[in-house]
């Protein structure tokens, strides 16, 4: 009969771990080069990117009264001959590109 008992404990033990494990890994932030990679792949849809730059630090943004922590950064394209660039805000914890400006 003890040995049900460990048997139990073990499972519950690691049960618990699991749900912690997962909970911090859901509000995880992304690396700067996973959340870069993520904005290019969205560039990408539109054309060929010539350069790209995020910096690695990350900042907090309140945009339409919703608090994000973002990453900064830019990708450079040959648009007819010319090369144009864009600044981008991703968010850190999911990628997704929240703000892009053409650079002048």
């Amino acid at each position: 009969m003890n040995w049900k008992k460990s048997v139990a404990t073990v499972a519950a033990g690691a049960l618990v771990g699991y749900a912690v494990a997962k909970q911090v890994n859901d509000h995880k932030q992304l690396s700067p080069e996973k959340a870069l990679k993520l904005a290019k792949e969205s560039f990408k849809r539109q054309g060929p990117i010539s350069g790209s730059w995020i910096h690695m630090k990350t900042e907090e943004l309140s945009k339409d009264d919703m608090p994000y922590t973002i990453y900064r950064g830019g990708v450079s394209r040959s648009v007819d001959g010319e090369t144009k660039q864009y600044e981008f805000l991703v968010d850190a914890v999911t990628g997704t590109v929240l703000d892009v400006s053409v650079v002048a």
